[in-house]
């Protein structure tokens, strides 16, 4: 995580310096998801199919490569932007099998009883690199592009050396071309189960309606007026309170209630967004985006422990790669959204109406997926409570 987030702020830095437009940093975005969004199907295949560890490994060994190909064009000079979209589209394809064969991956690392407290570990470790990937990658700019490639290049073998020891108990079936069928196992299993559904499309709507990242930089210069030390700050906050929330989480994971902790999380998501949108304050500004972070967290563990633990491991892969689509489309769809409501109501209420469409959301999900509501533990004695609701709830 350390090394894309040096590589990220780098592509950036080096595309706006090579044609100074900003659409050209969109489309860094967009040679990224495009790939993602048309291989995670058959990617959640793959992980499903071969030893998920060695597919980890393939992946980061592809990223190092790509890095390392950034840092020889630029210091031999030749790097252009052709060159530049070329590598992040091999990136983007790459992460496409990495996403969901990583999640997969850990429930069989660790044992299911302390699955919730790994998840929120191993997002402790992620927000981590979120917060000082961007400050490291940006100092060893100052030396130049390819120190930072070069850098993001070396921790990618790291991370490849590091995935040699890591001991599995899954077993790969045979190996099979994927069928259109095998595919989309992973989209029946979710519509099958309603609390991963709940769980995922609550996830995904409070992105999609709630998300205000991409307006940032209006609110420090227009609205908070702050300069871009100000900026840094206002993108740091979420993570901070991810990061905060997610040790919080691994040293005290939540025995009961999860479905019902996951709801008011995501209806304390709405309301941080609310407040934020009406902000004047920069103090409060940064409070409320803390609160933002650390109430979007509880949502991504139990979303994460509900998907890995009412999942088989032989469907791990697949179901993950459905997942990783969900969240991965809501985040580029959420920035999207924020800025045509921005040009179409205003700055402030599209930020407002965001908020309040996720509490909306929250209000109808509970209606509509009681499973989920009444999912209690987040460990191997998990109920499911999806056969004992259906039971119970008139047809």
């Amino acid at each position: 995580m350390l090394a894309r987030q040096m590589v990220a702020v780098a592509v950036g830095w080096q595309m706006y310096a090579l044609t100074g437009s900003a659409l050209d940093l969109g489309f860094v975005g967009l040679a990224q998801f495009v790939p993602s969004f048309l291989l995670v199907l058959v990617a959640g295949h793959v992980a499903d199919r071969f030893d998920r560890r060695r597919v980890v490994q393939a992946c980061v060994i592809v990223e190092g490569a790509a890095a390392l190909g950034l840092c020889i064009g630029s210091a031999l000079g030749r790097i252009e932007p052709a060159m530049i979209y070329a590598l992040v589209v091999v990136v983007g394809a790459s992460r496409a099998f990495e996403m969901p064969t990583m999640q997969a991956l850990l429930p069989a690392v660790v044992p299911e009883s302390i699955l919730a407290r790994a998840i929120a570990a191993n997002a402790s470790a992620g927000q981590t690199a979120i917060i000082v990937g961007p400050a490291l990658g940006g100092l060893l700019y100052v030396a130049g592009a390819s120190v930072a490639y070069g850098a993001s290049a070396t921790l990618f073998l790291v991370t490849a050396i590091v995935l040699y020891f890591v001991k599995s108990r899954h077993a790969p079936r045979p190996a099979q071309a994927p069928r259109l069928s095998s595919v989309l196992d992973g989209i029946r299993f979710i519509r099958g189960h309603k609390a991963v559904l709940g769980a995922i499309s609550l996830d995904m709507f409070a992105v999609l309606l709630g998300g205000a990242t991409a307006l940032l930089p209006i609110y420090a210069r227009d609205i908070l007026h702050t300069g871009p030390w100000g900026l840094g700050l206002l993108r740091s906050a979420t993570a901070v309170g991810a990061l905060g929330m997610a040790i919080w989480l691994a040293r005290h994971p939540l025995r009961a209630h999860a479905g019902k902790r996951m709801f008011e999380a995501v209806a304390l998501f709405g309301v941080a967004t609310i407040v934020f949108g009406v902000s004047r304050s920069f103090a409060l500004s940064l409070v409320a985006l803390i609160v933002l972070g650390a109430a979007d967290m509880v949502s991504v563990v139990v979303r994460q422990s509900l998907v890995q633990l009412q999942t088989p491991d032989h469907m791990r892969g697949r179901v993950s790669a459905v997942n990783a689509l969900f969240i991965g489309t809501s985040n580029q769809l959420g920035e999207f959204e924020s800025g045509l409501t921005a040009s179409w109501l205003g700055v402030v209420p599209s930020v407002v109406a965001g908020g309040i469409g996720t509490l909306a959301i929250v209000f109808l999900w509970i209606r509509f997926f009681p499973a989920l509501a009444a999912t209690n533990r987040l460990d191997a004695r998990a109920i499911d409570v999806e056969h004992a609701t259906q039971t119970k709830t008139p047809r």
